[in-house]
């Protein structure tokens, strides 16, 4: 028994699919990042995180937290480390990052655009992370002076991820993808 065009599911369907795609393209994404090694222990460009901008600007909240968690545990899943230290700081940074994500999107896009919204997730993300190592994996008092340049480094590479999604949502297929999802815009 299908579902007719008619049929009210026949959105969720197509939006499913979507999810799915971008959640894949982005554990691709994560995974290649981890294969690159970086110049500075910890710190990676964050590349996978302009699919879960686009994916909150273009299809909203909840695709945006499904996309992330699906990208969080596939590629733990498929890099072995689920359920390790990697996965806890990865799903944390991802949490922080969403929770602050959530905190702007009403001010988006009048107030917040791509840019700060890439910058507010790095920054989440590593604070994420710090505390949760901070306080399970490295309870050291001194730890904290590493959070300066760690939030740098969120700086930096969150203004590239926002600079880089705000090329990709200016891709004329996908502002056509914008106006279908969003009519009143």
């Amino acid at each position: 028994m299908g579902i007719s065009a008619g049929d009210p599911r026949a959105g969720s369907d197509a939006r499913d699919r979507a999810i799915a795609a971008l959640a894949a393209i982005a554990i691709g994404i994560q995974i290649l990042e981890a294969a690159i090694p970086s110049p500075i222990p910890g710190i990676k460009p964050g590349l996978a995180n302009i699919v879960t901008l686009i994916t909150l600007l273009v299809l909203g909240w909840r695709a945006a937290v499904a996309v992330t968690l699906i990208r969080v545990v596939g590629s733990s899943l498929l890099l072995g480390t689920l359920l390790s230290p990697a996965f806890w700081l990865s799903l944390a940074g991802a949490v922080a990052s969403l929770v602050l994500l959530a905190a702007l999107r009403p001010f988006t896009p009048r107030h917040v655009g791509p840019v700060g919204l890439a910058i507010a997730a790095a920054m989440g993300h590593i604070t994420g992370q710090f505390l949760l190592a901070w306080a399970l994996i490295i309870p050291h008092p001194k730890l904290p002076l590493v959070l300066p340049p760690l939030l740098l480094a969120a700086l930096i590479t969150g203004s590239l991820t926002g600079i880089l999604t705000t090329q990709v949502l200016a891709d004329p297929r996908i502002q056509r993808h914008v106006r279908k999802s969003n009519p009143s815009s």
